[in-house]
C-alpha cells in the first residue's frame, strides 16, 4: 500500500517535521564545534600575533594580519583604507611611541564559515618617543572584524579601538 502525504495529518506532520529538527539541530551542532573551535583557536593566534608586533614595533609583522582590503579606525583619526594608508598609519604610530601592552580577549564570535569578530582590551603601558618622560598607562577596548583569506589564514578586515583611561590619565 502506498502512502500519500495528502493522507497524513496536518498536525501528525508537522510534529514529525518537528521531531526530525530536534534530533538533526543537536547532530548539526556537534558538526559545527570543530570546526567553529578551530576557527577561534586560529583567530586567538592571530590576536597574540598581533600583541607581539605591536610590542615590537613590527609593521611587516602588524601587515601580514591585515586583510587585502583592510581599514584601520584608530582613535580620534581618520580611517586607514586599504593596505597602503594602514602600513603608512602603523608607521607613524610606531615612530610615535613605543607600548608594551597584553591583550584580553573576551568574545570571539563566528558570523559564518568566513567572517568573525573578536571583542578585546588591552593594558599596559605606552611610551611616547622623543620626550623625556616615563612610559603612562595604556588601556583600550578594541573590535575586530575577521576575514577567512582565499588562503584560509583569518585576517584582520576591520579594526577600531577607543581608549579606558579615565580622562585624567591620558
Amino acid at each position: 500500500m502506498r502512502a500519500s502525504i495528502r493522507h497524513v495529518r496536518p498536525s501528525a506532520f508537522l510534529s514529525s517535521l518537528m521531531l526530525a529538527s530536534a534530533l538533526l539541530t543537536p547532530l548539526a551542532a556537534l558538526a559545527a564545534e570543530p570546526a567553529e573551535g578551530a576557527a577561534k583557536s586560529a583567530i586567538t593566534q592571530q590576536l597574540n600575533r598581533y600583541e607581539h608586533a605591536l610590542n615590537t614595533s613590527d609593521v611587516d609583522g602588524v601587515m601580514r594580519l591585515y586583510a587585502r582590503d583592510a581599514v584601520f579606525m584608530p582613535q580620534h583619526s581618520l580611517p586607514a583604507v586599504g593596505r597602503d594608508a594602514v602600513s603608512g598609519a602603523y608607521r607613524h604610530v610606531f615612530s610615535t611611541i613605543k607600548l608594551d601592552i597584553e591583550f584580553t580577549i573576551d568574545e570571539i564570535r563566528l558570523l559564518s564559515s568566513d567572517w568573525a569578530y573578536a571583542r578585546t582590551r588591552s593594558n599596559g603601558t605606552v611610551k611616547v618617543l622623543g620626550i623625556d618622560q616615563p612610559a603612562g598607562p595604556e588601556a583600550n577596548q578594541e573590535i575586530f572584524l575577521l576575514n577567512r583569506e582565499a588562503d584560509g589564514q583569518w585576517r584582520f578586515a576591520r579594526y577600531i579601538f577607543s581608549t579606558t583611561n579615565p580622562p585624567s590619565q591620558r
